[in-house]
Order: C-alpha cells, then structure tokens, then sequence
C-alpha cells in the first residue's frame, strides 16, 4: 500500500489516478428534453440544412433587387404589390419584374425574389402600389438554405455538455432524442464515533455530519446521482463493510473519514482491502486536504477524503470532479466562473504545496476585491461566508495584498 505522506502534487496525483480510470463510457438515450447538462456519447451531424427554405428576418416585400437600384427619397422606385407570402405554406405568387409580395419575418421567400425590402424603407401609395425610397441588395434581410447549418455538417461532438441553446439547435434539425453519457451514482459514507445526524441534538464531544450532504450537493450539482449511505462508525469491520456496499452500489465511492492518524491509517487499510490495483495515492502537498486518498477498486475509483468540511469541498473539486467528467467523457472540465479581484490582505503559505484560501468578495470604487476568510479546515462557515476561493501555486511562498487574484467563485 503506498505510505502516508508519501505526497504528491495535486495535479501529479491526479494522473496517477486517472492512468487507473476505466475508458469505456457507458451511455443510454433520452429525449432532448431530458437532456439538459448531459454529456453527448455520440457525434452529431446535420440530417438537413437549416434553414431548409429561404426566408425573410423582417417584416417587409420580397423583391427583385436590381428593381430597387437607385432608388431614394428623392426619385423612388415603384413597385406593383402582387400578393402575400403567408407563413407556414409555400408561397404561390411568384415575383416578376417590378413586382413585390408582402412578407413577414420568417416567412417563405417566394420564387424570383432575392431580398427583402424592410417596411420602414417604403411608402404605400396605395394598396397595390408601394415608393420604395432604399435600394437593396441581394440577400439582404434573407436566410439563405443552409445558411445556419449545412446538411452533413458537423453539429455538436462527442463528449460535448449539453447547453439550452444546443438543445434547440437539435430540435430544429429534428433530434427529439440523443445518446448521452450515463449518470453516475455516487455512493458516500462518512465515518467518526463523533458523527450524528442533522436532526439529532449532539450530545458531549459528538457533532453534527456535515460531510454527507455538502458532498451529496456537490455530486448532484455535477450532474449525478449521490447515494448517501449513512454513518458509521471508526469500526474496521463496520467501515470495511459499508465500504464494500458503496462500492457495490456505486459507480464511485467516496469515504470522508476523521481526521486522526489512527482513522487515516483505518480508512486507508478499509480502502486498500477492496480490490486491486487499491490504494495509488496517500497523501498529497495540498493544503486544506493533505490525508487525501486516491483508489481504484475493481474498476471503480474510490476516495478517501479528509473529514474537515473545508478540506473535503476542496478535494471533491480537485478529484472527485475532474474524474466524474473522464468518467462521463466529458471533454474538458466543465466551465468554473472565475473572476479578477484585488487581494486585501497578505496570505503566507509554504513553498512546495499549494494552498487554497477562501476569500469574499467585496466591491471597493470601481474594482472587486478578495479578502481573506481565515479559519481552520473544520470550520463549515468559513465556507458559508465565502464566495469563492483562490490558489497558492505551489513554488510560491505566499500572495501579497493588492496583487490581482483569480476567484474560483463557488
């Protein structure tokens, strides 16, 4: 089993852990209206151009261009008004010389028509005759076919997070359903003789679970499904025995456990006892979150992080989530806001690991700015009162007031 402390870099961590990850996705189908922040498992490619027919974006007459050139306030062009391009059907008056047909925005252009006049741009002499007082030219104001999409076009990739815009794109093509990678059901257990729930009033030296419910957040929040299995206790069959269970039930298992040396080492012994290759990494130069473990069990990845609420939120971004996505196929992360602030106060760390400090931001004249919200990793409100928070690069010694920051907003 790889030793304690034996640590790793974040990031060297991580592909430790993922050289372990499975490759295969699994994927099922759903209705586009399901669809929403799935990840694609398949490559899609337009069945049609888009739009299919030309049409107008304004409100106007279809015309012929070269009918409208020259024309101004002072010496217009007139046209004859021949007809009425009702949407939702093909037109049936066709556009000669000197002729226009009134048209709404998306209507169908009729045939001879090669733009379209905008109705602030004519005077209506009288029903059947308009001064046009613009030239055109052509395709102005027109949707051409194809001029969204092309038929056989790529649209959407493979491993590709689904957005409200993408699913009306696939609507328009005609997509009432597509292939999308499986969520995946996360099982938690968090571990401590300290541990009792919510709604239990804690007794001496006992506190409430915290661990559960901001972890099942964050895996729903990713787009999963959390399986909360309750609290156990600092028991090497009982934990060995929920773990197995998690593991069963889970396509990943987390464990948040204590944060003593002899509940570390438990833990860790719990974890190493579920299968092959086991434990890849204990221990990682991070701070909050150094006693995180890294596993992989019979093809499923397994965590073990810190039972500090502050150190658990933090591992869960920097592991959990990355291979909740290479498990989805997601390409990328998914996109974290970030913005710029100015640092209010000094923050000191130690080169060689990197830190991440919680920080609320604060409007000061015309900047934002970061200040610090110190506390110890076991304190939940040092997370309820930030808005986010900043990384300490690990060959930095620390970041020094008014430095410009970037805030990784919760």
């Amino acid at each position: 089993m790889v030793e304690l402390f034996n640590v790793l870099s974040p990031p060297d961590a991580y592909r430790v852990l993922e050289s372990h990850l499975p490759v295969e996705v699994r994927t099922e189908r759903v209705p586009i209206a399901r669809a929403l922040d799935r990840v694609l498992a398949e490559d899609l490619t337009a069945p049609a151009d888009l739009p299919a027919f030309a049409r107008s974006t304004m409100d106007g007459f279809a015309v012929r261009a070269a009918d409208t050139y020259g024309a101004s306030e002072g010496l217009p062009a007139y046209l004859s008004v021949v007809g009425e391009a009702l949407m939702g059907v093909r037109p049936e008056t066709r556009v000669g010389v000197g002729q226009a047909v009134r048209i709404a925005t998306g209507g169908m252009l009729p045939e001879g028509a090669d733009a379209v006049l905008m109705v602030e741009h004519t005077q209506e002499v009288d029903r059947q005759t308009i001064e046009v007082v613009r030239p055109v030219a052509p395709g102005e104001n027109v949707l051409r076919v194809g001029e969204d999409v092309a038929r056989g076009a790529s649209v959407l990739p493979r491993g590709h997070a689904l957005r409200p815009q993408d699913l009306g794109g696939l609507a328009a093509l005609g997509f009432a359903e597509v292939a999308v990678a499986r969520r995946l059901r996360v099982a938690i257990v968090s571990s401590g003789d300290e541990l009792v729930p919510p709604d239990q009033v804690p007794g001496p030296g006992q506190i409430r679970d915290i661990n559960t419910y901001t972890l099942a957040a964050l895996v729903e929040r990713a787009g999963h499904e959390p399986l909360a299995l309750g609290i156990v206790p600092d028991d090497y069959d009982r934990l060995a025995a929920a773990a197995r269970r998690a593991l069963e039930l889970g396509d990943v298992a987390i464990l948040s456990a204590g944060s003593s040396v002899s509940t570390r080492d438990l833990t860790a012994q719990v974890i190493a006892s579920l299968g092959q290759p086991g434990v890849l990494v204990h221990g990682v130069s991070l701070r909050p979150g150094k006693p995180t473990i890294l596993a992989v069990a019979r093809g499923k990845p397994v965590f073990g992080l810190p039972g500090n609420p502050v150190s658990c939120m933090v591992t869960f971004d920097l592991f959990v989530a990355p291979t909740l996505a290479r498990l989805s196929g997601l390409r990328g992360r998914s996109p974290r806001q970030v913005v710029s602030a100015r640092l209010a106060h000094n923050v000191a760390s130690a080169p060689g690991r990197e830190d991440y400090v919680q920080v609320r931001l604060e409007p000061r004249g015309a900047e934002l700015w970061a200040v610090p919200v110190f506390g110890k990793s076991n304190l939940i409100y040092t997370l309820v009162r930030a808005d986010g928070m900043i990384k300490v690069d690990l060959d930095k010694g620390g970041l020094s007031e008014g430095e410009l920051v970037s805030v990784v907003l919760f």
